[in-house]
């Protein structure tokens, strides 16, 4: 009977991994553990931009809380941008680090999909009908990486895949329209007005950010998929490359 217990419990570990969610795209990060599917919890860093200095002890914070071990986890999941430089990184080498260390798998997903994922939760809060919607990054310059996805059977489906434009060139081609377009994503923060036009609206700013237990959803779907990433070839989408590498080419 012990020994049915235990090859039970094993079981189900193959089956239901440890994972760790990381995302660190965004200005601010989070990470997250989660058991298969079942989130067992989500932390939020203090402050933007506090990737590097906070991210290593709250993975520690959460493996501490449920008397969990690093060597346990079996996947880990990470965003890999369009987003910040030095975050896609940090979440780059953690993730090679422990594929190293203990054969992690990883799975990586798109910054964008993670964002368009809060809409779901827009929805469910409000009682609203989304049937169109945007999810919009600064990419500087003027520019912006923006994503369309329609929803379809109860899910979102990207009908324009990421791609750079002007917010000129974006309402050029939805704005308008009678069904309205609703936008979202931290290029909003800053440039919401540059958005403002007749047929779209906004959702409201809380939903804006990516967050580690939206890395999680989509990462699970691909995992049970089998689509991990290869680490050896794994690289980041930045949005631009660090201003003082463009600045020494350019003084070259």
């Amino acid at each position: 009977m012990i020994k049915n217990t235990k090859r039970s419990f094993e079981n189900q570990m193959i089956q239901k991994p440890l994972i760790l969610a990381i995302e660190t795209s965004g200005r601010t990060g989070s990470a997250a553990i989660a058991i298969g599917e079942q989130i067992l919890a989500e932390t939020v860093l203090s402050a933007p931009m506090k990737h590097s200095a906070e991210l290593f002890s709250t993975v520690c914070g959460l493996l501490n809380r449920f008397d969990r071990k690093p060597k346990e986890i079996k996947h880990i999941y990470i965003s890999v941008g369009p987003g910040s430089f030095t975050g896609l990184r940090i979440a780059a080498t953690m993730a090679k680090t422990m594929h190293l260390a203990n054969k992690v798998k990883i799975v990586a997903v798109d910054t964008l999909d993670v964002i368009a994922e809060n809409a779901a939760d827009y929805i469910k809060q409000k009682d609203k009908s989304l049937h169109t919607i945007a999810t919009i990054l600064d990419a500087k310059r003027g520019q912006f990486f923006i994503a369309i996805y329609e929803m379809t059977e109860g899910r979102w489906i990207k009908s324009l895949p990421d791609c750079l434009m002007t917010a000129q060139q974006f309402l050029e081609k939805f704005s308008g329209r009678t069904e309205p377009i609703w936008l979202l994503g931290e290029g909003l923060v800053y440039y919401r007005d540059k958005f403002e036009a007749q047929g779209v609206e906004f959702i409201n700013q809380p939903y804006w950010y990516p967050k580690a237990q939206k890395v999680h959803l989509l990462g699970w779907q691909k995992a049970l998929q089998g689509q991990f990433a290869e680490p050896l070839t794994l690289k980041p989408a930045y949005l631009r490359k660090p201003e003082i590498g463009i600045n020494r080419k350019a003084a070259h």
